[in-house]
C-alpha cells in the first residue's frame, strides 16, 4: 500500500450557541434558549436558526438573523428593528411582539395563550394568525403574501395593513 493515500471527506457541521443571559454584537452559526432560561440578543448575527425552548424567553433587538426564528412552548418572543431572513414560527406558547422588523418569509402565531403583536413589520410572506387566545394586535404592516386570521378568541385587532395578497376570516377587511 506504499503511495496510496487515504482521503477522508470533512464534514461540516454547525455550531450551535447556548444563550442563557445576554450577548452582543457577537457572531454565531445557531443559537438556541434553552427550557426556562432567558436570553437578550442585541446587535447579533445568526448565520442560521434561532430556537427558544419550553417555558425560555427571548428578547432581541438590532439583530439579523439568516434563517429562521422558531419557538414552541416558550413564554415569551421579542424580536424589534431586526431582520429575519426566511420565517418566524411562534407555536403553542405565551406573550410575543414582533415590531418594525423585517422578515423575508411568514410570521406565524399558532396557539398561543398571551398578548401577540405584529406592527411595523415588512413581511415577504403571510401573516398567519390561527387559534390564538390572549388577544392579537395586527398594526401597520407591510405583507407581500397573505394575511389569514382563524378561529383566535378574541378576534384580533388593527389596522393600516397593506396586504398585497388576501385578507382572509377574521382578518378580513383589517387593512
Amino acid at each position: 500500500m506504499a503511495g496510496s493515500v487515504l482521503a477522508i471527506p470533512a464534514v461540516a457541521h454547525a455550531e450551535e450557541t447556548t444563550c442563557r443571559g445576554s450577548l452582543g454584537a457577537v457572531t454565531v452559526d445557531n443559537l438556541r434558549v434553552p427550557q426556562g432560561a432567558s436570553c437578550t440578543l442585541t446587535a447579533t448575527r445568526v448565520q442560521g436558526t434561532v430556537k427558544v425552548e419550553a417555558n425560555a424567553s427571548l428578547t432581541a433587538r438590532n439583530i439579523r438573523v439568516i434563517g429562521n426564528v422558531q419557538a414552541e412552548n416558550a413564554r415569551s418572543v421579542r424580536v424589534s428593528t431586526s431582520s429575519v431572513g426566511q420565517a418566524v414560527q411562534l407555536v403553542q406558547g405565551g406573550s410575543a411582539s414582533i415590531t418594525g422588523s423585517t422578515i423575508g418569509g411568514s410570521l406565524l402565531f399558532d396557539e398561543n395563550d398571551r398578548k401577540l403583536t405584529a406592527g411595523n413589520n415588512t413581511i415577504e410572506g403571510d401573516l398567519q394568525v390561527f387559534q390564538n387566545t390572549g388577544g392579537v394586535a395586527i398594526n401597520r404592516n407591510r405583507i407581500d403574501g397573505n394575511l389569514q386570521c382563524k378561529e383566535n378568541q378574541p378576534a384580533p385587532t388593527g389596522g393600516g395593513n397593506i396586504v398585497q395578497g388576501n385578507e382572509e376570516d377574521q382578518c378580513s377587511g383589517s387593512d
